[in-house]
């Protein structure tokens, strides 16, 4: 504080904010280097940390599972709106399997599992100012469902301005000329929220001492019963407080935060933290071989002691935004993996890839719609008629970015079972039972249209603005 008070004080006295700014970043910026250098250091001691998942399932599950189930609570972040997708509201209630959405995959997950072992896991969303009003509206139709839902609020903050840093907003109200002025602070904002809402002290007088949580749209995040019980079968002395579930690295996912060991905790490293000299050496998949998930068990009591000693410590990421009229604003956010090393007995599990299935653009939805998984009981699995594994790689342009319009241009989704790579850009629409294999490009010059005709099957084509079909 005595650096802050006094580079304050040199940079109004020269008469600039701009100044002291400056000499803010830079000193900043050097003690992240020389801390990026430790780290970078002691990255791969995180791997002793880190368990195979095969090891925890091969302990197999205990006769009463439905013990291990009635201490957890399931919470979703719901915090997101579906904008990026071109879609209003929340984005938990777009509609991404036989015209289910988000939500109602979750309520599905969550009853199955409590009619099957006659439990009573309840579900908590975590909403933000954006989305609470419409998700509440939603939740009444699952009244007659067997799931309890939960929900709280997270916070809202206010935007600052770039320049001035001063808040965006002159009062407390969200309309008008202040509608812009705030926003909700990242998901690490789940732990002060939740313990201030009452409902964390409510779940544990009901004896549940664990939650899941994941964000909503990743839809391979459902309940592990294997990484559950080995949670709930530690002695109470080496419990474990807080689980990550991690998975390998792809080329896909070089932006991920990863794991790392750092002066004798686990932590997490997001590329928002990285000095730019620094972020392909972060990328690189030999060097750091997982990223997060962002599925995240964790001790429903250790959370309440550590709010109550003020002991929960997130780096504070600094997101730069610019707003609809152009003014620049910085938001001060925090994510919810980045607490791990303030609890006890941190475990990394490396899961499988299936467990991370994000939805984040109209390319991941069309994976989801296909044949490439089946659906049951609300969970997404890969189809046993794929041959590999992994997931194609799905590029749509831009004609495709919103939903509304994406599906106008699929008369039905293409079988895809056999599909390696897909790549659309332009004026494209499909016909129906299209069939889809190996690698296709197709491109639409500006100005021209490529209808794919109904019963088509293209493997291993380039087809480009004239409709011509190439061997590829």
């Amino acid at each position: 504080m005595a650096l802050y008070v006094e580079g304050l004080s040199k940079g109004v006295a020269n008469g600039g904010m701009a100044q002291f700014q400056e000499m803010m970043r830079q000193q900043l910026e050097s003690s992240m280097h020389a801390e990026l250098e430790k780290l970078l250091d002691t990255s791969t001691g995180a791997e002793r940390e880190i368990q195979p998942y095969d090891k925890i399932a091969a302990r197999g599950l205990p006769d009463n599972v439905a013990d291990s189930l009635n201490k957890l609570v399931v919470v979703k972040l719901n915090g997101g709106l579906g904008t990026s997708m071109g879609c209003k509201g929340p984005k938990s209630l777009i509609s991404v399997r036989n015209e289910n959405t988000f939500l109602d995959l979750t309520v599905q997950q969550i009853e199955h599992l409590n009619k099957t072992y006659n439990t009573d896991v309840p579900l908590v969303l975590m909403n933000s100012f954006n989305t609470d009003e419409d998700t509440k509206k939603i939740l009444q139709k699952y009244t007659h469902h067997r799931v309890k839902i939960h929900t709280f609020n997270q916070s809202r903050y206010p935007r600052i301005n770039k320049e001035s840093l001063l808040p965006v907003s002159t009062n407390l109200s969200m309309t008008g000329q202040n509608s812009e002025g705030w926003y909700p602070p990242g998901h690490g904002d789940i732990y002060a929220s939740f313990h201030n809402s009452g409902l964390l002290d409510q779940l544990i007088a009901q004896g549940k001492e664990y939650i899941f949580v994941s964000n909503i749209d990743n839809l391979g995040a459902t309940v592990d019963l294997h990484i559950l019980h080995h949670l709930v079968s530690q002695p109470n002395g080496k419990r474990c407080e807080f689980v990550m579930e991690v998975t390998d690295k792809t080329r896909a996912d070089v932006k991920g935060g990863t794991l790392i060991q750092y002066e004798g905790k686990l932590r997490l490293l997001e590329i928002a933290q990285v000095p730019k000299a620094h972020v392909d050496e972060f990328k690189s998949v030999s060097k750091f071989k997982i990223f997060n998930t962002n599925n995240l068990w964790i001790s429903l009591a250790a959370i309440k002691r550590l709010q109550e000693q003020k002991a929960i410590d997130m780096e504070i990421i600094v997101n730069p935004k610019t707003l609809d009229g152009g003014q620049n604003v910085v938001q001060l956010e925090t994510a919810v993996g980045a607490a791990i090393k303030s609890f006890d007995n941190a475990l990394g599990i490396n899961v499988p890839r299936s467990r991370f299935l994000p939805v984040k653009t109209t390319s991941d939805l069309l994976l989801v719609m296909s044949n490439l998984y089946s659906l049951d009981a609300g969970s997404l699995t890969m189809s046993p008629k794929r041959e590999f594994p992994t997931t194609p790689h799905v590029k749509l342009g831009s004609s495709f970015t919103k939903v509304q319009e994406y599906l106008t241009r699929f008369e039905s989704i293409p079988d895809m079972l056999e599909l390696d790579h897909l790549t659309v850009s332009g004026d494209v629409t499909f016909g129906k039972n299209v069939s889809l294999k190996g690698t296709v490009i197709i491109i639409a010059n500006h100005g021209d249209r490529i209808d794919i005709p109904a019963g088509s099957m293209l493997e291993n084509k380039i087809v480009s603005g004239n409709l011509r079909i190439l061997d590829h």
